[in-house]
Protein backbone atom coordinates (compact mmCIF):
# COMPACT_ATOMS: atom_id res chain seq x y z
CA UNK A 1 0.00 0.00 0.00
CA UNK A 2 1.50 3.13 -1.09
CA UNK A 3 0.60 5.26 2.10
CA UNK A 4 2.47 2.82 4.00
CA UNK A 5 5.75 4.43 3.51
CA UNK A 6 4.66 7.67 4.34
CA UNK A 7 5.37 9.55 7.60
CA UNK A 8 2.91 7.82 10.74
CA UNK A 9 2.31 11.75 11.61
CA UNK A 10 1.18 12.46 8.11
CA UNK A 11 -1.09 9.50 7.60
CA UNK A 12 -2.80 9.95 11.00
CA UNK A 13 -3.42 13.61 10.79
CA UNK A 14 -4.40 12.88 6.75
CA UNK A 15 -7.10 10.55 7.91
CA UNK A 16 -7.97 12.34 11.51
CA UNK A 17 -9.03 15.73 10.94
CA UNK A 18 -11.02 15.48 8.63
CA UNK A 19 -12.85 12.73 10.41
CA UNK A 20 -12.48 15.42 13.10
CA UNK A 21 -14.98 17.31 11.45
CA UNK A 22 -17.51 14.47 10.90
CA UNK A 23 -17.18 13.36 14.15
CA UNK A 24 -17.76 17.04 15.66
CA UNK A 25 -20.11 18.40 13.13
CA UNK A 26 -22.92 16.32 15.02
CA UNK A 27 -22.55 16.92 18.23
CA UNK A 28 -21.29 20.07 17.43
CA UNK A 29 -25.30 21.16 16.04
CA UNK A 30 -26.65 19.68 19.18
CA UNK A 31 -24.17 22.36 20.89
CA UNK A 32 -25.95 24.35 19.24
CA UNK A 33 -29.20 23.46 19.30
CA UNK A 34 -28.75 22.83 23.23
CA UNK A 35 -27.89 26.54 23.16
CA UNK A 36 -30.96 27.40 21.02
CA UNK A 37 -33.82 25.50 23.21
CA UNK A 38 -32.14 26.68 26.22
CA UNK A 39 -33.35 30.11 25.38
CA UNK A 40 -36.78 28.34 26.24
CA UNK A 41 -36.44 27.34 29.65
CA UNK A 42 -35.59 24.18 31.62
CA UNK A 43 -38.66 22.10 31.15
CA UNK A 44 -37.85 22.04 26.96
CA UNK A 45 -33.70 21.76 27.42
CA UNK A 46 -35.11 18.84 29.97
CA UNK A 47 -37.01 17.82 27.22
CA UNK A 48 -34.43 17.60 24.63
CA UNK A 49 -32.37 15.46 26.70
CA UNK A 50 -34.57 13.03 27.24
CA UNK A 51 -35.92 13.28 22.97
CA UNK A 52 -31.87 13.07 22.61
CA UNK A 53 -31.00 10.21 24.23
CA UNK A 54 -33.58 8.13 22.72
CA UNK A 55 -32.44 9.06 19.51
CA UNK A 56 -28.97 8.38 20.06
CA UNK A 57 -29.94 5.15 20.53
CA UNK A 58 -30.16 4.62 16.70
CA UNK A 59 -26.85 5.56 15.94
CA UNK A 60 -25.05 4.03 18.83
CA UNK A 61 -26.56 0.82 19.03
CA UNK A 62 -25.90 0.50 14.96
CA UNK A 63 -22.23 1.58 15.32
CA UNK A 64 -21.50 -1.60 12.92
CA UNK A 65 -23.27 -0.11 10.56
CA UNK A 66 -19.75 2.35 10.27
CA UNK A 67 -17.19 0.82 12.91
CA UNK A 68 -18.00 -2.94 11.47
CA UNK A 69 -17.78 -1.56 7.86
CA UNK A 70 -14.40 0.19 8.32
CA UNK A 71 -12.87 -2.63 10.09
CA UNK A 72 -13.69 -5.04 6.87
CA UNK A 73 -13.30 -2.61 4.26
CA UNK A 74 -10.11 -1.43 5.61
CA UNK A 75 -8.87 -5.26 5.35
CA UNK A 76 -9.50 -5.77 1.58
CA UNK A 77 -8.43 -2.08 0.74
CA UNK A 78 -4.84 -3.04 2.37
CA UNK A 79 -5.08 -6.05 0.78
CA UNK A 80 -5.55 -4.51 -2.42
CA UNK A 81 -8.94 -5.33 -3.51
CA UNK A 82 -10.71 -1.67 -3.32
CA UNK A 83 -13.32 -2.82 -5.26
CA UNK A 84 -14.68 -5.56 -2.70
CA UNK A 85 -13.83 -2.88 -0.05
CA UNK A 86 -16.30 -0.49 -1.77
CA UNK A 87 -18.88 -3.39 -2.16
CA UNK A 88 -18.77 -3.87 1.76
CA UNK A 89 -20.17 -0.17 1.81
CA UNK A 90 -23.25 -1.00 -0.55
CA UNK A 91 -24.61 -3.72 1.49
CA UNK A 92 -24.10 -1.88 4.57
CA UNK A 93 -26.13 0.56 3.10
CA UNK A 94 -29.09 -1.27 2.16
CA UNK A 95 -29.09 -3.01 5.36
CA UNK A 96 -29.26 0.81 6.68
CA UNK A 97 -32.01 1.51 4.62
CA UNK A 98 -33.93 -1.90 6.21
CA UNK A 99 -33.66 -1.22 9.52
CA UNK A 100 -33.98 2.53 9.57
CA UNK A 101 -37.62 2.09 8.06
CA UNK A 102 -38.35 -0.64 10.11
CA UNK A 103 -37.09 1.60 13.13
CA UNK A 104 -39.71 4.75 12.17
CA UNK A 105 -42.77 2.25 12.20
CA UNK A 106 -41.74 0.72 15.32
CA UNK A 107 -40.44 4.27 17.18
CA UNK A 108 -43.55 6.52 16.43
CA UNK A 109 -46.40 4.18 18.59
CA UNK A 110 -43.35 3.60 21.08
CA UNK A 111 -42.11 7.45 21.26
CA UNK A 112 -44.94 7.93 24.63
CA UNK A 113 -44.41 5.04 26.64
CA UNK A 114 -40.84 5.53 26.50
CA UNK A 115 -40.51 9.02 27.17
CA UNK A 116 -42.91 8.80 30.14
CA UNK A 117 -41.05 6.04 31.70
CA UNK A 118 -37.47 8.42 31.12
CA UNK A 119 -38.84 11.45 32.18
CA UNK A 120 -39.26 13.02 35.86
CA UNK A 121 -42.53 14.88 35.07
CA UNK A 122 -45.89 15.16 32.81
CA UNK A 123 -44.41 18.21 31.50
CA UNK A 124 -41.11 17.27 30.19
CA UNK A 125 -42.51 13.75 28.78
CA UNK A 126 -44.70 16.33 26.53
CA UNK A 127 -41.42 18.01 25.43
CA UNK A 128 -39.69 14.76 24.47
CA UNK A 129 -42.12 13.08 22.69
CA UNK A 130 -43.09 16.41 20.63
CA UNK A 131 -39.37 16.66 19.36
CA UNK A 132 -38.60 12.83 19.71
CA UNK A 133 -41.61 11.63 16.78
CA UNK A 134 -40.33 14.43 14.66
CA UNK A 135 -36.88 13.44 14.79
CA UNK A 136 -36.86 10.28 14.23
CA UNK A 137 -37.76 10.67 10.87
CA UNK A 138 -34.69 11.10 9.98
CA UNK A 139 -33.42 7.48 10.96
CA UNK A 140 -33.12 5.69 7.66
CA UNK A 141 -30.35 8.90 6.29
CA UNK A 142 -28.97 8.54 9.98
CA UNK A 143 -27.93 5.51 9.28
CA UNK A 144 -27.14 5.63 5.57
CA UNK A 145 -24.60 8.08 6.16
CA UNK A 146 -23.74 5.56 9.17
CA UNK A 147 -22.61 3.45 6.61
CA UNK A 148 -21.21 5.56 4.01
CA UNK A 149 -18.60 7.30 6.60
CA UNK A 150 -17.79 3.11 7.20
CA UNK A 151 -16.86 2.08 3.84
CA UNK A 152 -15.51 5.30 2.99
CA UNK A 153 -12.78 5.57 5.99
CA UNK A 154 -12.16 1.92 5.14
CA UNK A 155 -10.70 3.13 1.73
CA UNK A 156 -9.01 5.56 3.53
CA UNK A 157 -11.00 8.71 2.04
CA UNK A 158 -12.43 11.16 5.11
CA UNK A 159 -12.51 14.49 2.99
CA UNK A 160 -15.91 13.35 0.90
CA UNK A 161 -17.78 12.40 4.27
CA UNK A 162 -16.64 15.62 5.79
CA UNK A 163 -18.14 17.92 2.73
CA UNK A 164 -21.69 15.64 3.25
CA UNK A 165 -21.70 16.27 6.83
CA UNK A 166 -20.53 19.44 6.81
CA UNK A 167 -23.36 20.80 4.02
CA UNK A 168 -26.35 19.21 6.04
CA UNK A 169 -25.24 20.32 9.24
CA UNK A 170 -24.87 23.68 8.57
CA UNK A 171 -27.88 24.56 6.71
CA UNK A 172 -29.51 23.28 10.13
CA UNK A 173 -27.82 25.21 12.50
CA UNK A 174 -29.34 28.29 10.44
CA UNK A 175 -32.61 26.86 10.22
CA UNK A 176 -33.08 25.71 13.67
CA UNK A 177 -32.89 29.68 15.95
CA UNK A 178 -35.51 30.59 12.39
CA UNK A 179 -37.96 27.68 13.07
CA UNK A 180 -37.46 27.89 16.79
CA UNK A 181 -37.75 31.16 17.29
CA UNK A 182 -38.33 33.19 14.59
CA UNK A 183 -41.13 30.80 13.19
CA UNK A 184 -42.25 30.33 17.02
CA UNK A 185 -42.21 26.20 16.31
CA UNK A 186 -40.68 26.13 19.72
CA UNK A 187 -39.00 22.34 20.19
CA UNK A 188 -40.78 21.27 17.28
CA UNK A 189 -38.82 23.35 14.77
CA UNK A 190 -35.65 21.81 16.30
CA UNK A 191 -36.69 18.34 15.43
CA UNK A 192 -37.63 19.11 11.66
CA UNK A 193 -33.85 21.22 11.22
CA UNK A 194 -32.57 17.64 12.46
CA UNK A 195 -34.34 15.74 9.90
CA UNK A 196 -33.37 18.03 7.15
CA UNK A 197 -29.32 17.55 8.08
CA UNK A 198 -30.24 13.91 7.83
CA UNK A 199 -31.81 13.74 4.88
CA UNK A 200 -29.27 16.00 3.26
CA UNK A 201 -26.11 14.37 4.37
CA UNK A 202 -27.67 10.42 3.20
CA UNK A 203 -28.48 11.49 0.27
CA UNK A 204 -24.92 12.59 -0.56
CA UNK A 205 -23.65 9.29 0.78
CA UNK A 206 -26.09 7.10 -1.72
CA UNK A 207 -24.82 9.29 -4.46
CA UNK A 208 -21.48 8.43 -3.75
CA UNK A 209 -22.05 4.79 -3.83
CA UNK A 210 -23.67 4.55 -7.34
CA UNK A 211 -20.85 6.93 -8.77
CA UNK A 212 -18.27 3.67 -7.72
CA UNK A 213 -20.10 1.33 -10.06
CA UNK A 214 -19.98 -1.49 -7.95
CA UNK A 215 -23.04 -3.88 -7.81
CA UNK A 216 -25.66 -2.62 -5.79
CA UNK A 217 -27.76 -5.62 -5.80
CA UNK A 218 -28.32 -6.82 -1.77
CA UNK A 219 -26.03 -9.66 -0.64
CA UNK A 220 -27.21 -12.22 2.11
CA UNK A 221 -23.86 -13.59 2.62
CA UNK A 222 -22.33 -10.06 2.63
CA UNK A 223 -25.08 -8.56 4.98
CA UNK A 224 -24.84 -11.88 7.50
CA UNK A 225 -21.40 -11.38 7.63
CA UNK A 226 -22.00 -7.89 8.76
CA UNK A 227 -24.44 -9.25 11.04
CA UNK A 228 -21.67 -11.09 12.71
CA UNK A 229 -19.03 -8.30 13.48
CA UNK A 230 -22.42 -6.42 14.43
CA UNK A 231 -23.38 -8.62 17.03
CA UNK A 232 -20.68 -7.72 19.44
CA UNK A 233 -20.82 -3.88 18.53
CA UNK A 234 -24.51 -3.80 19.26
CA UNK A 235 -24.12 -5.24 22.85
CA UNK A 236 -20.99 -3.46 23.26
CA UNK A 237 -23.51 -0.09 22.56
CA UNK A 238 -26.26 -1.51 24.45
CA UNK A 239 -23.66 -1.27 27.58
CA UNK A 240 -23.21 2.40 26.78
CA UNK A 241 -26.59 3.31 26.24
CA UNK A 242 -27.76 1.23 29.58
CA UNK A 243 -25.65 3.65 31.47
CA UNK A 244 -26.49 6.64 29.52
CA UNK A 245 -29.96 6.30 29.41
CA UNK A 246 -29.37 5.29 33.39
CA UNK A 247 -27.71 8.73 33.58
CA UNK A 248 -30.18 10.85 31.92
CA UNK A 249 -33.04 9.03 33.89
CA UNK A 250 -31.79 9.74 37.49
CA UNK A 251 -30.71 13.23 36.52
CA UNK A 252 -34.35 13.88 35.56
CA UNK A 253 -36.16 12.13 38.47
CA UNK A 254 -33.80 14.99 40.62
CA UNK A 255 -35.08 17.87 39.49
CA UNK A 256 -35.70 19.69 35.93
CA UNK A 257 -32.52 21.42 36.67
CA UNK A 258 -30.83 18.53 36.83
CA UNK A 259 -31.71 17.46 33.94
CA UNK A 260 -30.89 20.37 32.26
CA UNK A 261 -27.61 20.66 33.48
CA UNK A 262 -26.85 17.11 32.74
CA UNK A 263 -28.07 17.70 29.43
CA UNK A 264 -25.27 20.72 28.95
CA UNK A 265 -22.31 18.97 30.35
CA UNK A 266 -23.39 15.67 28.23
CA UNK A 267 -23.78 17.24 25.31
CA UNK A 268 -20.15 18.81 25.44
CA UNK A 269 -18.91 15.18 27.10
CA UNK A 270 -20.09 13.93 23.66
CA UNK A 271 -18.68 16.66 22.02
CA UNK A 272 -15.18 16.02 23.17
CA UNK A 273 -15.82 12.27 22.97
CA UNK A 274 -15.60 12.50 19.13
CA UNK A 275 -13.05 15.04 19.26
CA UNK A 276 -10.83 12.82 20.74
CA UNK A 277 -11.83 9.60 18.85
CA UNK A 278 -11.29 11.86 15.16
CA UNK A 279 -7.26 9.65 16.44
CA UNK A 280 -9.07 6.60 16.97
CA UNK A 281 -10.73 6.67 13.84
CA UNK A 282 -7.70 7.61 11.72
CA UNK A 283 -6.24 4.29 14.01
CA UNK A 284 -8.97 2.09 13.06
CA UNK A 285 -8.45 2.82 9.18
CA UNK A 286 -4.49 2.33 9.31
CA UNK A 287 -4.71 -0.85 11.60
CA UNK A 288 -7.36 -2.33 9.49
CA UNK A 289 -4.85 -1.81 6.55
CA UNK A 290 -1.88 -3.25 8.23
CA UNK A 291 -3.20 -6.34 9.09
CA UNK A 292 -4.63 -6.74 5.67
CA UNK A 293 -1.38 -6.52 4.44
CA UNK A 294 0.15 -8.95 7.21
CA UNK A 295 2.24 -6.03 8.90
CA UNK A 296 1.46 -7.26 12.28
CA UNK A 297 4.58 -5.29 13.93
CA UNK A 298 3.72 -1.84 12.32
CA UNK A 299 -0.26 -2.19 13.47
CA UNK A 300 1.29 -2.72 16.91
CA UNK A 301 4.06 0.05 16.69
CA UNK A 302 0.73 2.38 15.39
CA UNK A 303 -1.57 0.90 18.31
CA UNK A 304 0.86 2.42 20.66
CA UNK A 305 1.83 5.89 18.75
CA UNK A 306 -1.65 6.50 18.62
CA UNK A 307 -2.13 6.12 22.30
CA UNK A 308 0.28 8.67 22.94
CA UNK A 309 -1.53 11.65 20.79
CA UNK A 310 -4.44 10.39 23.09
CA UNK A 311 -2.91 11.08 26.10
CA UNK A 312 -1.96 14.46 24.75
CA UNK A 313 -4.84 15.83 23.44
CA UNK A 314 -7.31 14.71 26.31
CA UNK A 315 -4.93 16.80 28.87
CA UNK A 316 -4.92 19.72 26.33
CA UNK A 317 -8.74 19.39 26.68
CA UNK A 318 -8.88 19.06 30.01
CA UNK A 319 -6.88 22.27 30.81
CA UNK A 320 -8.87 24.42 28.31
CA UNK A 321 -12.21 23.86 29.70
CA UNK A 322 -10.88 23.71 33.27
CA UNK A 323 -10.19 27.23 32.34
CA UNK A 324 -13.55 28.03 30.91
CA UNK A 325 -15.65 26.68 33.80
CA UNK A 326 -16.60 29.95 34.53
CA UNK A 327 -18.08 31.32 31.45
CA UNK A 328 -18.85 28.08 29.27
CA UNK A 329 -22.09 26.76 30.90
CA UNK A 330 -23.44 30.64 30.62
CA UNK A 331 -23.51 30.25 27.01
CA UNK A 332 -25.64 27.65 26.72
CA UNK A 333 -28.23 28.63 29.45
CA UNK A 334 -29.38 32.04 31.34
CA UNK A 335 -30.95 30.25 34.09
CA UNK A 336 -30.12 30.29 37.27
CA UNK A 337 -30.97 27.28 39.17
CA UNK A 338 -29.52 25.29 35.92
CA UNK A 339 -26.13 26.99 35.91
CA UNK A 340 -26.18 26.12 40.35
CA UNK A 341 -26.50 22.45 38.74
CA UNK A 342 -23.51 22.76 36.67
CA UNK A 343 -20.32 22.57 38.64
CA UNK A 344 -21.50 18.88 40.26
CA UNK A 345 -20.51 17.69 36.63
CA UNK A 346 -18.62 19.97 35.43
CA UNK A 347 -15.14 19.16 37.23
CA UNK A 348 -15.43 14.98 36.77
CA UNK A 349 -16.10 16.17 32.77
CA UNK A 350 -12.85 18.13 33.39
CA UNK A 351 -10.60 15.29 34.94
CA UNK A 352 -11.83 12.71 32.15
CA UNK A 353 -10.37 14.18 29.24
CA UNK A 354 -7.29 12.16 29.92
CA UNK A 355 -8.86 9.52 30.10
CA UNK A 356 -11.20 9.56 27.66
CA UNK A 357 -8.13 10.50 25.04
CA UNK A 358 -6.27 6.97 25.79
CA UNK A 359 -9.43 4.94 25.85
CA UNK A 360 -10.98 6.00 22.99
CA UNK A 361 -7.87 5.72 20.94
CA UNK A 362 -7.12 2.29 21.97
CA UNK A 363 -11.45 1.67 21.22
CA UNK A 364 -10.14 2.55 17.38
CA UNK A 365 -7.17 0.27 17.64
CA UNK A 366 -8.84 -2.55 18.49
CA UNK A 367 -12.51 -1.73 16.32
CA UNK A 368 -9.85 -1.56 13.48
CA UNK A 369 -8.58 -4.91 14.64
CA UNK A 370 -12.04 -6.30 14.63
CA UNK A 371 -11.80 -7.41 17.95
CA UNK A 372 -15.45 -6.66 18.86
CA UNK A 373 -15.70 -9.20 21.27
CA UNK A 374 -13.29 -8.06 23.69
CA UNK A 375 -14.62 -4.74 23.61
CA UNK A 376 -18.31 -6.07 23.96
CA UNK A 377 -17.23 -7.85 26.91
CA UNK A 378 -14.65 -5.01 28.47
CA UNK A 379 -17.80 -2.48 28.16
CA UNK A 380 -20.31 -4.60 29.67
CA UNK A 381 -18.30 -5.82 32.73
CA UNK A 382 -17.52 -1.68 32.85
CA UNK A 383 -21.23 -0.89 32.83
CA UNK A 384 -22.27 -3.90 35.26
CA UNK A 385 -19.71 -3.89 37.86
CA UNK A 386 -19.14 0.05 37.78
CA UNK A 387 -21.59 2.60 36.38
CA UNK A 388 -25.06 0.74 36.77
CA UNK A 389 -24.88 -0.21 40.87
CA UNK A 390 -23.25 3.37 41.58
CA UNK A 391 -25.59 5.53 38.99
CA UNK A 392 -28.55 4.11 40.79
CA UNK A 393 -27.02 4.02 44.27
CA UNK A 394 -26.64 8.24 43.52
CA UNK A 395 -30.86 8.04 42.76
CA UNK A 396 -31.58 6.18 46.55
CA UNK A 397 -29.34 8.19 48.47
CA UNK A 398 -29.76 11.52 46.72
CA UNK A 399 -26.23 12.20 45.43
CA UNK A 400 -27.54 14.14 43.02
CA UNK A 401 -25.98 14.88 39.97
CA UNK A 402 -22.49 14.54 41.57
CA UNK A 403 -23.09 10.73 41.60
CA UNK A 404 -23.85 10.26 37.87
CA UNK A 405 -20.72 11.50 37.00
CA UNK A 406 -19.10 9.15 39.99
CA UNK A 407 -20.76 6.68 38.26
CA UNK A 408 -19.56 7.64 34.75
CA UNK A 409 -15.98 7.60 36.41
CA UNK A 410 -15.98 4.55 37.88
CA UNK A 411 -17.00 3.14 33.96
CA UNK A 412 -14.60 5.14 32.25
CA UNK A 413 -11.40 3.73 35.08
CA UNK A 414 -12.70 0.32 34.16
CA UNK A 415 -12.60 0.73 29.93
CA UNK A 416 -9.17 2.15 30.18
CA UNK A 417 -7.54 -0.86 32.94
CA UNK A 418 -8.97 -3.56 30.70
CA UNK A 419 -8.19 -2.00 27.27
CA UNK A 420 -4.78 -1.20 28.11
CA UNK A 421 -4.36 -4.92 28.85
CA UNK A 422 -5.59 -6.11 25.89
CA UNK A 423 -3.50 -3.50 23.81
CA UNK A 424 -0.27 -4.91 25.24
CA UNK A 425 -1.05 -8.70 24.98
CA UNK A 426 -0.78 -8.07 21.42
CA UNK A 427 -3.95 -10.86 20.44
CA UNK A 428 -6.30 -8.66 18.87
CA UNK A 429 -3.37 -8.27 15.91
CA UNK A 430 -4.66 -10.87 13.41
CA UNK A 431 -3.61 -10.57 10.11
CA UNK A 432 -5.53 -11.13 6.92
CA UNK A 433 -7.82 -9.80 4.00
CA UNK A 434 -11.13 -10.64 5.57
CA UNK A 435 -12.27 -10.88 9.24
CA UNK A 436 -13.61 -14.01 10.52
Amino acid sequence: MAGAERSPVRQLLGLALPALGVLAAEPLYLLVDTAVIGRLGAVPLAGLSVGAIVLAQVSTQLTFLSYGTTARAARLHGAGRRADAVAEGAQATWLALIVGFGLVLVGQPLARPVTNLLAGSADVADAAVSWLRVAMLGIPMILVSMAGNGWMRGVQDTTRPLRYVLAGNALSAVLCPILVHVLGWGLVGSAVANVVAQVITGVAFVRAIVAEGVSLRPGLASMRAQLGLGRDLVLRSLGFQLCFISATTVAAHTSAAAAAAHQVVLQLWSFLALVLDSLAIAAQSLIGAELGAARRDHARALAWRVTGYGLLLGVGLGVIFAALAGVLPAVFTPDRAVLAEIPHAWWFFVALQPVGGVVFALDGVLLGAGDGAFLRAVTLWSAGIGFLPMVWASLAAGWGLAGVWIALSMFMLLRLGGVLARTRSGRWAVTGAVLR
